[in-house]
């Protein structure tokens, strides 16, 4: 392999690494990917998309992986330390009606300072 090979696969891995790290416009989660064990929550820019939405034709892995976060991580606080935007909300009821835990994802009042 050329050094010039080798230069563009570490540079297009790096491009591939850092995109995974900017919000989705098509109302994907963000699941803080680059944060394995996140100890605080960043607000979603975007609601749900059809992924999560479409009912019978929702992207069956993207549901898991929404249910999977929130099942870990819905608890924990914001970040910033303010409550859930009305993005964050929508996602919030998004798990509960796919049949998620409700303590999951607690209301403004009883968030974890």
């Amino acid at each position: 392999m050329t050094y010039r090979r080798i230069i563009f696969s570490a540079a297009l891995l790096a491009a591939l690494a850092v995109s995974g790290c900017a919000p989705s416009p098509n109302g994907s989660l963000d699941t803080q990917t680059a944060t394995p064990s996140p100890s605080c929550r960043v607000h979603q820019t975007t609601d749900p998309g059809p992924r999560y939405t479409a009912g019978s034709r929702a992207d069956t892995g993207s549901v898991l992986e929404m249910m999977r976060y929130y099942t870990a991580h819905g608890s924990k606080p914001f970040c910033d330390g303010e409550d859930p935007t009305s993005a964050d909300r929508r996602w919030m009821d998004l798990y509960a009606q796919l049949g998620g835990e409700g303590r999951r994802t607690p209301g403004p009042d009883t968030l974890v300072p």
